[in-house]
């Protein structure tokens, strides 16, 4: 099995509402923009950068009730924003304030 997990904290910015697929499952799009400092090759390197991303279900449903600006912690794992793109979007399974 190939591993595509990821794990990103950061800000909650430009949440769109709440939609729902044909299907009726929730869906919600939003960016998530991060700021650390990592280490790269022995040295300290500052990271900033805005995510996009989509929660499906009821991870959409929680996190639509938090409010923009607020920090949270995400899992999930990468994919295109659909067949016809190269755009990546974090696809969030899992969410916590």
């Amino acid at each position: 099995m190939e591993v595509n997990t990821v794990a990103l904290s950061g800000e909650l910015a430009e949440v769109e509402p709440l939609r729902h697929t044909p299907a009726g499952v929730p869906l919600l799009s939003f960016k998530l923009a991060h700021k650390s400092w990592q280490i790269e090759a022995g040295y300290k390197r500052q990271v900033d950068c805005v995510m996009n991303a989509v929660a499906m279900g009821e991870v959409a449903v929680t996190m639509s009730r938090i409010q923009q600006g607020h920090t949270v912690s995400v899992e999930g794992f990468l994919n295109r924003k659909n067949r016809m793109s190269a755009q990546i979007v974090l696809h969030v399974t899992k969410a916590q304030t």
